[in-house]
């Protein structure tokens, strides 16, 4: 006999654990917490492993936020379709879901914004909006927020192919480890570059959905619980100005000033430079 778990977060709606997703999460976490310090007792990292942790976090994390979030979801910009692949598949890497449903979430983000149809409603408080809110099955789908992003074969094909995509970026950084210093080498760059990057690329982006919508500053408008920390932005890439992406949503800058802190803008602008990026928008 099977029970379910209830947990009711409003008056209309009672959510279902979604037990795939919590289980993942608690898996990932417990290796974070216990296999990396157990690893680093035992062995200790090398330079190898460290370097792929940072450009496996660069580029896994440049895919949520280049690809998935300011192409899929406002498009911000255009590229080329392989462009697009390669974005793609940082985003899939970072075990965020694949870029259809992602960016979907994220639509409704912004259209329901502090509402019960909001998947990371900061109203609920900091750790709904934080993590939470994956736990549980969402009452309030709606396939009118993908609706536009079913018409791209490049993010249908994500898609399609999410699990041996998100399968290959835990296999690669063991596959380079292993051929650096064999199985020792290959557990501890899949547990630095592969378990422990995604734990903090996961939480990294976490902290926009709470962290950016419970405390910081509102320099550009009131209208939403939305708000500015340029702290934030310092480990997601430019993202931490969230009041003002809010205000601006299709800007393809999230820190509008020269001097504010986001690799995000610098990398869609230098494209742009080379010809691999088109239809800059920005907000004057």
């Amino acid at each position: 006999m099977t029970t379910t778990t209830h947990h009711t977060i409003d008056s209309t709606h009672t959510r279902v654990a979604d037990i795939p997703t919590t289980s993942l999460f608690i898996l990932i976490a417990i290796g974070a917490a216990i296999g990396l310090p157990t690893y680093a007792y035992f062995y200790d990292y090398s330079w190898l492993d460290w370097t792929m942790f940072a450009v496996l976090y660069m580029f896994t994390g440049l895919g949520i936020t280049v690809g998935y979030h300011r192409l899929l979801a406002h498009r911000s910009f255009d590229c080329p379709d392989w462009v697009k692949v390669l974005l793609l598949i940082g985003g899939g890497w970072a075990l965020q879901n694949s870029g259809f449903k992602w960016a979907a979430d994220h639509i409704r983000h912004h259209a329901r914004c502090d509402q019960d149809e909001d998947p990371y409603n900061a109203q609920w408080g900091f750790w709904h909006s934080h993590c939470g809110w994956l736990f549980l099955r969402d009452p309030h789908k709606d396939d009118k927020y993908a609706s536009r992003l079913k018409q791209d074969r490049v993010v249908m094909w994500q898609h399609r192919y999410y699990v041996p995509i998100i399968l290959s970026g835990l296999a690669f950084p063991f596959l380079v480890g292993f051929l650096y210093n064999g199985w020792v080498g290959g557990l501890g760059c899949f547990l630095l570059a592969g378990v422990g990057r995604t734990f903090f690329v996961l939480n990294s982006t976490f902290c926009i959905n709470s962290i950016c919508h419970l405390w910081g500053d509102q320099p550009h408008g009131t209208s939403d619980s939305s708000r500015d920390s340029w702290w934030v932005s310092l480990i997601t890439f430019g993202e931490g100005y969230h009041n003002y992406h809010h205000m601006y949503q299709s800007d393809y800058r999230n820190g509008s000033k020269l001097y504010n802190f986001d690799p995000s803008k610098w990398l869609i602008y230098g494209l742009s430079r080379i010809g691999l990026a088109s239809s800059l928008r920005r907000f004057s």
